[in-house]
């Protein structure tokens, strides 16, 4: 079980996720920049304690339709 610290990131995670997304090769291009809304996740820690991988569901709105991205995060 992990330990959740209350913590305040800057850039958040959605903000480094907006610049990065587009240069993906899996990316449904859209007109303009990624409207990113988080929509779910989870993480998973090593039984140590020492390292983990965090896995977010994001929305992106920048498109005619909504698109919704898996993103792994170490």
């Amino acid at each position: 079980m992990s330990i959740i610290h209350k913590t305040t990131m800057s850039p958040t995670k959605l903000e480094l996720l907006t610049p990065w997304l587009p240069q993906q090769p899996w990316y449904a291009a859209a007109p303009r920049p990624p409207e990113l809304s988080r929509v779910g996740g989870f993480r998973l820690d090593d039984p140590e304690g020492e390292v983990g991988i965090e896995f977010m569901v994001v929305r992106d709105d920048a498109g005619d339709r909504p698109a919704w991205y898996h993103v792994p995060l170490t």
